[in-house]
């Protein structure tokens, strides 16, 4: 009988950090991510249900990509209740911000009320040295770097020998804007992820870790933004591109990126690997992927009841 049958779920998440500090411990247990960023205007009640959902599964944790739709309130009535709901869950609970999250936020005006939203965001869900849930897993944060002290929602955490870590890259072109003068927020993030990218990986290397997996609500390997009619669209993944691309070439690990960005429609969803560097789409239904050093690539994506594809 494996060690996931025999100890409690708290026990069980206690072991497999645990099991960091030994390189040759063996690689076997799953997790779960929720796209909550892409169930259009269905709220809370499909986020409860994908919630439920995992809580009754074996799941070493769960990674939830955005806690609202584009089509629902900014306001923090909303942003606090998510933050309960969260918080009610048995695994231990990591959120990866999404755009919907703060991008698509007006204020009373109708202006753009994306960056307060960020910083509020960052006060109700970031703060902390453990996740959200009733296991509660400790992690680290960028924002323990002074120079990066704004980036609280960059977080890692390690299972095994498995680092994981969320990294803010949102859905709708990095939040490049076409508009001269207004990339501020884009441009220093694209610092601060730089940083924490080449950290992750020098600290990877450093523990010899079998893998490192990062969870983003935007594809950083999709198709660059369409030619408008006068010019170009910049492809704000570019550099984050570039940069895993260059990173996960030195690493002797594999590397696996989750990203929110659905695949098409009943198309199921399948990690595509280019040499050790791998991204897959979570889709609308939350997705489970199982680690396990048995495997020829490490992961594999698996349906709720358990069957490896």
């Amino acid at each position: 009988m494996s060690l996931r049958r025999l100890l409690p779920r708290t026990l069980l998440a206690c072991a497999l950090l645990a099991a960091g500090a030994a390189v040759a411990a063996p690689l076997d247990f799953s997790f779960g991510v929720i796209n909550h960023a892409a169930v259009g205007g269905k709220g809370e009640d499909t986020l409860r249900q994908a919630l439920a959902e995992t809580d009754a599964d074996n799941l070493a944790f769960v990674v939830v990509n955005g806690i609202k739709s584009p089509s629902e309130n900014c306001d923090d009535t909303l942003y606090n209740a998510r933050h309960e709901l969260l918080s009610q869950a048995q695994n231990g609970v990591f959120l990866s911000l999404a755009g919907s999250d703060w991008i698509t936020c007006r204020d009373r005006e109708n202006r753009s009320d994306a960056i307060e939203r960020l910083a509020r965001m960052r006060e109700i869900f970031y703060s902390g040295e453990f996740s959200l849930g009733a296991t509660r897993l400790p992690m680290l944060r960028q924002s323990l770097t002074p120079k990066f002290r704004s980036y609280a929602e960059n977080t890692r955490w390690e299972v095994g020998n498995v680092i994981f870590a969320t990294v803010n890259l949102p859905a709708g072109n990095n939040h490049f804007l076409l508009d001269g003068g207004r990339n501020n927020e884009f441009e220093d993030r694209l610092i601060a992820n730089r940083n924490w990218l080449q950290h992750l990986f020098a600290f990877a290397a450093l523990k010899k870790s079998a893998a490192i997996v990062f969870f983003s609500d935007g594809n950083p390997f999709g198709p660059p933004p369409k030619r408008s009619f006068f010019r170009a669209q910049r492809d704000g993944f570019a550099e984050t591109r570039r940069l895993f691309s260059d990173l996960s070439g030195n690493f002797a690990g594999r590397v696996l990126v989750v990203h929110g960005q659905a695949p098409k429609p009943k198309t199921p969803s399948h990690i595509l690997w280019t040499g050790k560097l791998g991204n897959v789409a979570v889709g609308e239904r939350w997705l489970k992927i199982v680690v396990d050093d048995h495997l020829p690539q490490l992961f594999a994506v698996a349906d709720a009841d358990g069957e490896r594809r």
